[in-house]
């Protein structure tokens, strides 16, 4: 079974036609006057791009001859499937592939809304040449405006979870990078710390760190805070939750970094930082890890 066939994440057809009242003799309707619409597909789409000339969109997605013919042909073959009016779970399928695509190729939400809202005035016009009867062309409008809305919404919820997905993927490689926990000797780790941390980023280097303390049964870590700007009472708590919990695994722990003012702040605040090893320097608490690990540096001269 294609991927286009086969049911997807989100609601089925059965409960999005139910969410836009479309009926079945709704459907039937849009079948029973799509040659009002077939007869001028051609005229439709080029009326619809003259249209799309005057967006900022066109130069950047449709500057090309051998592009503008694939889209055009894309949109026919979308088109044709809207005016053959079967919304099944294929139908909404190809609506939420649409959407990825238009994600993918970073096409805007606000684009999109413009060219349906746009593209809806082009069909009810052809709609309107074709029937005549005044109430059987108010329940087509209607009918059609409605399917419009149904394929709208399916694509702008498939764009969105894609675009989450994308940002989800994004945040977690951030995160992995603000947590590099490195080996910078044997037995001795080290987490440089830039920015902000918060509950969640915390959580993030308390599991990096005690993975890294299994796989190498570090004896001594540092944290170096150096990059830290502000030090409030719940930076100072997730600091030391890490500490304990390296200790627990019998690797001792460094603070490193701290400036005067960070200094005052933790003094002022009244915050208990226990039996935490603290330096100024990433120097000195390197010199402090290497006298903990039982490690001699001898300066040396340079051979002549």
């Amino acid at each position: 079974m294609s991927r286009l066939t086969e049911p997807t994440t989100g609601e089925s057809a059965d409960v999005l036609r139910g969410r836009f009242a479309i009926a079945e003799s709704d459907l039937a309707l849009i079948r029973k006057h799509a040659n009002c619409v077939h007869g001028s597909m051609d005229s439709m789409i080029a009326d619809f791009y003259a249209w799309m000339e005057s967006l900022p969109e066109y130069g950047v997605f449709f500057s090309e001859a051998d592009r503008m013919r694939r889209v055009q042909g894309l949109q026919r073959s979308y088109w044709s499937s809207f005016l053959a009016a079967e919304v099944d779970d294929a139908y909404i399928a190809r609506r939420r592939h649409l959407g990825e695509v238009h994600a993918r190729i970073g096409l805007s939400l606000g684009a999109y809304f413009a060219a349906m809202d746009h593209s809806l005035h082009l069909l009810l016009d052809r709609f309107a040449e074709g029937v005549s009867e005044g109430h059987e062309r108010f329940l087509l409008a209607r009918a059609v405006t409605r399917l419009i809305h149904l394929d709208t919404a399916v694509v702008v919820e498939a764009y969105s979870r894609l675009t989450q997905a994308r940002i989800s993927e994004q945040t977690r490689a951030l995160i992995e990078m603000s947590t590099p926990v490195t080996a910078l000797w044997e037995d001795i780790l080290m987490l440089p710390v830039v920015g902000i941390i918060d509950s969640q980023r915390a959580n993030d280097m308390m599991s990096s760190v005690l993975a890294r303390v299994a796989e190498t049964r570090a004896k001594v870590f540092i944290i170096d805070i150096s990059g830290v700007s502000v030090v409030d009472t719940a930076v100072a708590n997730h600091i030391i939750k890490i500490t304990k919990a390296t200790r627990l695994m019998g690797c001792s722990c460094i603070l490193s970094g701290l400036s005067p003012s960070i200094a005052q702040t933790i003094v002022e605040l009244g915050i208990d930082v226990g039996a935490l090893q603290t330096t100024a320097t990433l120097r000195d608490a390197l010199e402090e890890a290497f006298r903990r690990v039982g490690i001699a540096v001898q300066r040396t001269g340079l051979p002549g």
